[in-house]
This record gives structure tokens, C-alpha cells and sequence, in this order.
């Protein structure tokens, strides 16, 4: 048995409203849920991405808790033709590029912030096909 890939991921962050503004606002992710104060979620291909408020995620009895602090990171893959207007966008947004890096085989995948302060990554198609890096 195999796992197909990963369906959902998510996110802690502090100003929801600021995660919706980044996350749809200026990258355009759809927004399929959200509960004030709660969580907002987006639809990233056929993926999803949770963002959830940790101080009210983690008081869940429903589902397990769950919560996290810090700056975690996320990729996001793109077309490779695609990727040039990906940066581009993200430099008409102000959003800016803090790092951009050339992996195996010439993979390209560049990062940035977004508003609470994660690592959000954009990669050509191709990185971890081959296994590792």
C-alpha cells in the first residue's frame, strides 16, 4: 500500500484575517472554509491548507487537539513554465523573495514570508522525484 500524496497541511497563525488577505488576497488560493476566530482553509490544487488558530485549535475536544508555534515551512509546487510569473507576482504583491535556490537537476524553488512569519517555498516540478537531494 502506498499513500498518494499529502492531502492537507496546516499552518498556526495569529491574525486570521492577515492569513486570509495573504493567502487569497495576494496569492489567490481560494478560501473553501473559515470559522472566525477559529481557522481558514484554502485550496491549493488538490490539496489543502489549513490555517487554524493555535489558542483555540488546541482546546479541541471533537478531534485531538492540536497547535504549534514558530516559523514552519511549506512548498508550494508550480508549472515550470509557470515559475518566472509566480516570482513576478509575488514582487507585484511586495512580497518579498528572501531567498531562491538552484536544487538537483536544475529544479529552481524560491522562499518567502508570509504574514506570521512561516517559510513558504515555490518549486519547479521535479524536486524529490529522484528521491533526495
Amino acid at each position: 500500500m502506498n499513500f498518494t500524496h499529502i492531502k492537507e497541511t496546516c499552518l498556526y497563525v495569529k491574525d486570521l484575517e492577515a492569513t486570509e488577505a495573504f493567502y487569497h488576497g495576494k496569492l489567490g488560493l481560494p478560501v473553501i472554509g473559515k470559522r472566525p476566530g477559529a481557522h481558514v482553509f484554502f485550496r491549493a490544487g488538490s490539496s489543502v491548507l489549513l490555517c487554524f488558530n493555535p489558542d483555540d485549535s488546541k482546546t479541541k475536544t471533537a478531534l485531538p487537539p492540536h497547535w504549534g508555534s514558530g516559523a514552519l515551512h511549506m512548498a508550494f509546487e508550480c508549472q515550470t513554465e509557470d515559475y518566472e510569473a509566480w516570482k513576478a507576482k509575488l514582487a507585484e504583491q511586495e512580497i518579498p523573495i528572501v531567498q531562491e535556490y538552484t536544487w538537483f537537476e536544475n529544479c529552481r524553488s524560491c522562499y518567502f514570508n508570509d504574514p506570521d512569519g512561516h517559510v513558504i517555498e515555490i518549486v519547479q516540478p521535479g524536486l524529490w522525484d529522484g528521491g533526495g537531494g
